[in-house]
């Protein structure tokens, strides 16, 4: 009998076989369909960037990143911009031995990680590519060296990530190292005094180091000390000697160099700047100083309608958004004092917040997470719950008027054509944003799940769509041509005719321009569209 999950099984206990190893490769134009796993599977990727969307959690990937789904998993890959994504994907089969009996294992292996972590890159890539090399060896002797070879490969990963006391690898003793430095930085450390902590080689714990936080260490402490001073220099009127010792400096002269090194201020420079400032804490989590009044600011996303709404204006005409990608040269020339920008990708945020003070904001949010962050931005907190107080009581109240025209517990699908001839259904943002509530529709079928797990939308194929479809259907006019030309062939063939919303006349094709934005104002918009479109239809 396979143990239960919550009972460490002994490594001795568990034989690991390998099936295959395939190389993939995704275009920009490729249908990232959902797929479920038939045996362990290890996705390595080794260029492209995106999300991994299962059952259990979504989180990010790029170059380098390592997942391991168990049996009967659910997943799917989203590329970011659309962008190329290639990766090994490696399937073995897990056995539990006890009282010489094998029998299959399922459960996960490493069931408090997500991303897996790898460390030299250089070993593990070798492993992976002698592994890929003979890929094509199913045969006799050559069959056998295979197995071998993938025994490195998870012995590799046992070592690096087996949770508890079961193995211990130089990678988690410099991650526990790293813990000490953030919880101790104010006291006397060393290179030498960390590594013999970790008990690894001073060469490899610096090397370690760095993979791990893209630091050496020193830079590292100096780093935590100097973003300690600087909540002490707005706090505290304490001198500077007192506040460089506070933070782990003996000297105060070379602390204030560092200190300028670090932010182009002197110490007391940096205070009496910052203390013009508020701090406030962005959609990514990023902890930013902005003007407490700021007077230009730029914005780079899809939801402009979200800040117009609370009447914060904004630099001009100046929006950028994804048909027209933010020129930073022109950003600079427009000297904002604040930017608002609307992307997760922290090697761009780190870019644009040279410029000014950044804010990561997140279009695909709740419309309420969405207002009372910039209320709480922009000192307008209140302006923002009144907003969203008045929206819910005019929605609420629409639902109620349209009762008579719903059936209860009737369900609702939005799809979409887009990035060409790709099919997705939408999730929790746009037109479904607002369909699926109390007093309107239910989401249909598989889209519960989609909600569920926080998805905005989710690419899926035509024939598959009928997992997807509600009571009623709506089908976003798309604004490309070759999305929309997909749209019609669609719409003429069979699938989508014999979808029961569509035989039954409760099929709508709307324009995604005027009907499937998220932000405030086009929620407010629809309020007025939403009733006319079904009395009509009615």
């Amino acid at each position: 009998m396979t143990p239960s999950p919550t009972v460490p099984i002994p490594l001795h206990s568990l034989l690991f076989h390998y099936i295959n190893v395939e190389l993939l490769n995704h275009g920009a134009d490729a249908v990232l369909a959902e797929e479920v796993t038939s045996s362990y599977t290890l996705f390595v990727f080794k260029s492209g960037k995106g999300r991994i969307y299962t059952e259990s959690f979504s989180a990010a990937f790029s170059t380098d990143s390592v997942f391991l789904l168990p049996p009967a998993a659910v997943y799917q890959f989203e590329s970011m911009d659309d962008g190329r994504i290639e990766y090994f994907r490696i399937a073995f089969g897990v056995f539990h031995i006890e009282d010489g009996k094998a029998e299959p294992y399922s459960q996960p292996l490493f069931p408090d990680r997500q991303e897996l972590r790898v460390y030299p890159q250089s070993q593990w890539n070798e492993l992976l590519a002698q592994l890929y090399v003979g890929h094509a060896s199913r045969h006799g002797i050559e069959a056998y060296r295979q197995q071998l070879q993938f025994q490195e490969v998870i012995a590799f990963l046992l070592e690096h990530n087996m949770g508890g006391d079961q193995l211990q690898g130089p990678t988690q003793a410099v991650e526990q190292a790293i813990q000490y430095m953030r919880t101790s930085f104010q006291d006397p450390i060393t290179v030498v005094q960390l590594a013999r902590m970790a008990n690894v080689p001073s060469w490899q714990f610096t090397s370690i180091f760095k993979e791990l936080t893209g630091k050496n260490p020193l830079d590292y402490l100096t780093e935590l000390r100097i973003n300690c001073a600087k909540e002490l220099l707005i706090r505290t009127e304490s001198p500077l000697r007192e506040i460089a010792e506070r933070v782990g400096f003996t000297d105060e002269y070379y602390f204030s160099r560092r200190f300028r090194h670090m932010t182009g201020f002197s110490p007391r420079q940096y205070a009496v700047s910052m203390r013009q400032n508020i701090l406030v804490k962005d959609w990514n989590g990023h902890e930013v100083r902005i003007p407490s009044n700021p007077r230009r600011i730029l914005y780079c996303g899809e939801t402009a309608g979200d800040i117009s709404a609370l009447g914060i204006p904004l630099i001009e005409k100046q929006l950028f958004c994804k048909d027209t990608p933010l020129n930073q040269e022109l950003a600079s020339k427009l000297s904002p004092d604040l930017i608002i920008v609307d992307h997760s990708d922290e090697k761009l945020y780190s870019q644009i917040s040279r410029i000014a003070p950044t804010l990561a904001y997140n279009s695909r949010g709740s419309l309420n997470d969405r207002m009372l962050m910039l209320g709480e931005w922009f000192g307008r907190k209140k302006e923002a719950q009144q907003w969203l107080l008045h929206h819910n009581s005019d929605t609420l109240l629409m639902w109620r008027q349209l009762r008579p025209l719903i059936r209860p517990e009737e369900t609702a699908s939005v799809f979409v054509f887009h990035r060409g001839k790709r099919l997705f259904v939408m999730g929790n943002i746009g037109l479904s944003a607002i369909l699926y509530h109390p007093d309107g529709f239910r989401p249909a079928g598989k889209v519960q799940q989609i909600m569920k797990s926080g998805r905005p939308y989710k690419e899926i194929t035509a024939k598959t769509i009928h997992h997807y479809a509600g009571d009623r259907v709506f089908m976003m006019l798309p604004e490309s041509a070759e999305s929309r030309t997909a749209m019609e062939e669609f719409m003429n063939g069979p699938i989508w005719n014999n979808l029961p919303a569509v035989k039954d006349g409760f099929s709508y094709v709307l324009d995604e321009r005027s009907w499937n934005y998220e932000d405030a104002r086009t929620r407010v918009k629809l309020l007025s569209l939403l009733p006319t479109l079904f009395t009509r239809s009615s």
